[in-house]
């Protein structure tokens, strides 16, 4: 599992640290780590020219001492100051005694660059880049691969946000832990591919975010045992789809039935669309109450104006999953009144509705956004979008990985409350469900598009779901 530390608590445990080793042992163990990663993406260091963009503090001074084992392998290393009155005089010396130098052309040592290292701001920075050093960035931008050090200057490591001009990386060198902007977005677009190099930090056992990778999703995935019948694999109840929209009921169903389901009782006006493409299906005019045994309910998809199952789902006692048009007709008080889990699922439209904010706030905020909603309806949140966010009330709040821009299609979020419902009904805890649908929802997108990448659809996306299982678990 990967997982990511606020900047407070990456601060602490390196003060801890610090306190037991001999005074710059931190620095030099990041630098060196930031040198092999920046040699590695040289492929030749020798005869290479690397511009370092160094702004104060110990961000600059990884950057610095960095530089000069690079220059110490034969790279002609230039040093662009951008606060030459503050800038970290121990890896200045270093880098000179190398045989690095100060830039006394920024624009032209950049146009001859062949990688660039971003050492502007580091993860205590607040806000964007000023005026002078997002000249430098663009121009870094337009001539050589750029690594930042530990995170991309002009993001907000602890949410991911972005307020005005930020360094977009090719490859992040972060020391210690990742930092929740490093995974989210729109921070996380600008950070390229990440490496994390360790250098002996303690940190607590709880994380801020977490996300799962292949081994954590197979061990949460649940298998039918030998003696496994329909009802102890999990049942679930879909109550989607109107007159209008009868296809997100067919989908909705799709992802239940290939999410591992044992059986699906679909509730809803569009019982024969249903029939006719998955005939396993149990059919009930409802209401839904009065439609047998489930595990687990999902409502919301396609409803339109049909909103009153919304009631009677809600009073269950198994787990419900409230999607799309179900969201509409949610209220605080109605989802803190339930004793049973409960999990939604809006896209950034319906959760700035459900928080009475612009849409852009809450795309420009995910990771707060999606935490107030938790807090605000007692409920697990996955708040879907370039980055799926999965929050309960508490504990960590989980990034999805697997997401692909090809899932940016009608209906792909109908297939993920049926994989996700699928998985409340096997009995995953809402929070592991919601992580571990977006994670296979994703891969089946993925494994949909083709290693290329192509158009799809969402009924491929969820025919591709039992390959996205197989890839998990070989």
């Amino acid at each position: 599992m990967r997982t990511a530390y606020s900047v407070s608590t990456v601060r602490a445990a390196e003060q801890e640290l610090m306190a037991r080793l001999p005074e710059g042992t931190l620095m030099q163990r990041a630098a060196a780590g930031l040198a092999a990663a920046c040699a590695e993406l040289l492929g030749r260091v020798y005869g290479s020219r690397v511009v370092l963009l160094v702004g104060s503090g110990d961000n600059g001074g990884d950057a610095l001492y960095a530089g000069a084992r690079l220059a110490r392998r034969g790279a002609g290393v230039v040093a662009v100051l951008l606060s030459p009155e503050r800038v970290h005089q121990g890896g200045l010396a270093a880098l000179r005694r190398a045989g690095g130098r100060v830039s006394a052309d920024a624009p032209r040592d950049l146009a001859w660059a062949d990688l660039v290292v971003d050492g502007i701001v580091g993860i205590g920075g607040r806000g964007g880049l000023r005026p002078e050093a997002a000249e430098l960035a663009r121009a870094a931008r337009e001539s050589a691969p750029v690594v930042a050090v530990d995170l991309p200057s002009g993001v907000d490591a602890d949410s991911g946000e972005v307020h005005g001009d930020a360094v977009r990386a090719d490859l992040t060198v972060t020391f210690g832990a990742y930092k929740p902007g490093l995974l989210i977005d729109p921070a996380r677009e600008r950070a390229g591919a990440l490496r994390l190099v360790d250098i002996g930090l303690t940190l607590p056992a709880e994380a801020d975010i977490e996300a799962l990778q292949h081994a954590d999703v197979a061990e949460l995935l649940p298998y039918p045992a030998p003696e496994s019948d329909k009802y102890r694999r999990g049942v679930v109840g879909v109550v989607a789809g109107s007159a209008r929209y009868p296809g997100a009921a067919v989908l909705a169903v799709a992802g239940a039935l290939r999410g591992g389901a044992g059986a699906v009782r679909y509730v809803g006006p569009a019982a024969d669309a249903v029939l006719a493409r998955f005939p396993e299906t149990l059919v009930h005019a409802g209401p839904p109450d009065k439609a047998g045994r489930v595990q687990s309910w999902v409502i919301g998809p396609g409803l339109g104006d049909e909103s009153d199952a919304l009631e009677d789902v809600l009073a269950s006692d198994v787990p419900v999953l409230v999607d799309a048009d179900g969201l509409r007709f949610l209220t605080p008080e109605r989802a803190r009144a339930r004793s049973a889990p409960t999990l939604l699922t809006p896209h950034a439209g319906e959760a700035a509705a459900l928080l009475g904010r612009g849409r852009e706030e809450v795309e420009a905020a995910r990771l707060e956004s999606v935490r107030e909603l938790a807090r605000r309806y007692a409920a697990t949140v996955l708040l879907k979008g370039s980055t799926t966010l999965v929050a309960a009330e508490s504990g960590p709040v989980r990034v999805n990985p697997t997401g692909t821009g090809w899932l940016a299609t009608a209906g792909s979020g109908d297939v993920l409350s049926g994989v996700t419902g699928s998985l409340l009904a096997a009995g995953l805890p809402a929070r592991d469900a919601g992580s571990v649908g977006a994670y296979l929802h994703g891969l089946a997108a993925r494994r949909a598009a083709g290693p290329d990448g192509a158009p799809i659809t969402a009924i491929e996306v969820a025919g591709h779901l039992p390959a996205a299982w197989r890839d998990v678990t070989v």
